[in-house]
């Protein structure tokens, strides 16, 4: 017969619970740690740290300040989480030397485990006011707050815990609920706890420096939106808008075209396509301003010297025919009648000045940038067959080879030459942001800006790329840039086409193979044009 197994020794029971708790905490420890170490989020940071924290400790509630202010003599109250009631949250701020309890743990650097906060000892310190828990029905009874201490040896924040349960999920139902089964924190928990809150604070400090530096970035992309638009001021606000047409397209695309992506754009891909659009004409700071502004055929200073040479022309005439009014005169001799020799003078002068104003109205009709009038190019042929003899005593045409050339261009402001440097804008682009060491998150940035010129049939530019070898995020943004120069109403040069219009244009640009038809229907029938046309239907 076997005999039974003696009984285990006294308290052996309560060391193997203890142990049990010990390695519940120790893999509690380390699960926060992985969980800290791995969000970079900053709001969401401030979740896990309240929530974990609370899950530890089995706390019902929890409160979570920042320190902040030049000096670091503030605190913010960020975050509040209770179990047992829905409480209205309010962020304040107080100051770290006031005589509340977090205050006083931001100032001392000091944790405080108080088993009853109604219950202080008048030579602590500081004070525990009622009036939250009399506003809300609750009863705030044990609390555990400790400071959060940073790698650099500064309080950065401190967690506030309320009201140990037996229990995780207990809810307390009233405050004679909470007196009767609320347990104070016991003191290995502070220990604890002051390790999540020194895991907390670096965590932080990680996500605060990486919230700075996007903040730093996004301040350089529209610092260098600016440094482009002010170069050419009539541009401006479409990068801002091709950017939000961009992303909303995009959206789109995640929700009605999943076929056309491997997996969804992620919010982070998101953001590659709204920095990639607003830093698209980005190498525009390449391009001559004179190029890059010129609103009509000829530049500014080209038409004057053309309005100058005709001017000449003008004054030229009439010295001439002033000078054969004399040489009648004079042979004519005494007693005649020199009116009909000084009409004759003066009808000629008139109809030459008439003559060579209508000339130079052909030049001027022919500067603006749109397709030249049937018959024109042969007027401005004749024009520059006209000749004039300078001060100098040197025969000049109205018209030289460049000046004509120019006004002869078939459609927009600008020769060939010109357009080319336009274009290179794009190569720009590519080169500028390729020489920035974007994240592994943002390394096509440069690919997707440098391509949004690109069509699908080959012609575009800068690489002659095809359908399959662009981008989906650039075939977005070439619809989105060519939508926003057709409808841009603060471009001097041009007016901005009527909705309608603009969308044929887009059909007819699909037709031809440039742009994604996809895209394009997408684009109309979710009406995305509303997001920078506020009153469109």
């Amino acid at each position: 017969m076997t005999s039974a197994a003696p009984p285990p020794p006294a308290g052996l029971d309560a060391l193997r619970a203890e142990n049990a708790l010990l390695r519940e905490q120790l893999a509690a420890v380390t699960e926060i740690g992985i969980a800290l170490g791995a969000e970079r989020d900053l709001r969401a940071l401030l979740e896990t740290i309240l929530t974990k924290a609370r899950w530890l400790t089995c706390a019902d509630a929890g409160s979570l300040y920042l320190v902040e202010g030049d000096r670091r003599d503030r605190l913010r109250f960020v975050l509040a989480q209770n179990d047992s009631r829905e409480v209205p949250f309010v962020e304040r701020v107080l100051d770290v030397s006031s005589e509340t309890i977090v205050g006083h743990v931001a100032r001392t650097r000091e944790a405080v485990n108080l088993p009853d906060v109604y219950d202080l000892d008048p030579a602590a310190g500081f004070t525990y006011s009622t009036s939250f828990d009399e506003q809300v029905g609750y009863r705030c009874k044990s609390m555990l707050v400790v400071p959060m201490i940073d790698r650099r040896d500064r309080v950065t924040g401190c967690i506030q815990l309320i009201n140990r349960k037996p229990d995780r999920a207990l809810r307390l139902a009233s405050p004679a609920h909470t007196e009767e089964v609320v347990l104070p924190f016991p003191p290995a928990m502070t220990q604890l706890m002051q390790s999540i809150a020194s895991q907390s604070a670096v965590a932080l400090d990680k996500a605060r420096l990486i919230e700075d530096l996007e903040h730093t970035f996004e301040g350089l992309v529209y610092a260098s939106v600016v440094a482009i638009e002010s170069r050419d001021p009539t541009t401006s606000g479409h990068s801002e808008r091709v950017a939000k047409l961009s992303v909303e397209l995009a959206r789109a695309v995640n929700d009605a075209l999943p076929h056309r992506l491997p997996r969804p754009l992620t919010a982070t891909q998101l953001k590659e396509l709204r920095y990639a659009s607003l830093l698209h004409d980005f190498g525009k700071v390449g391009v001559r301003e004179q190029v890059l502004v010129k609103a009509k055929k000829l530049f500014p200073w080209d038409l004057d010297a053309v309005r100058l040479r005709f001017a000449a022309a003008a004054r030229e005439r009439e010295a001439r025919a002033l000078r054969d009014l004399v040489d009648k005169l004079g042979a004519a001799g005494k007693g005649l009648d020199p009116r009909p020799f000084i009409e004759a003078a003066r009808s000629t002068i008139e109809a030459e000045t008439r003559r060579l104003a209508q000339l130079l109205a052909t030049v001027e009709e022919a500067n603006e940038p749109r397709v030249l009038a049937g018959g024109a190019e042969a007027e401005l042929r004749h024009v520059a067959d006209e000749r004039f003899t300078d001060l100098h005593g040197c025969e000049r045409r109205l018209l030289g080879d460049d000046e004509l050339a120019d006004l002869t261009i078939a459609r927009g402001s600008l020769n060939r030459e010109q357009r080319l440097e336009i274009e290179s804008h794009v190569a720009h682009t590519f080169r500028f942001l390729s020489r920035i060491p974007w994240t592994e998150e943002l390394r096509d940035l440069p690919r997707i800006a440098g391509a949004h010129h690109e069509k699908l049939d080959g012609s575009g530019y800068p690489d002659g790329l095809r359908e399959d070898e662009i981008p989906l995020q650039s075939k977005v943004m070439a619809v989105a840039d060519i939508f926003d120069a057709l409808t841009a109403w603060d471009r001097p040069y041009k007016k901005a086409l009527p909705l309608e219009r603009a969308l044929a244009i887009l059909d007819l640009e699909v037709k031809d193979r440039h742009i994604d038809g996809e895209l394009v229907a997408l684009f109309r029938e979710r009406r995305l044009y509303r997001a920078v046309m506020s009153d469109a239907p």
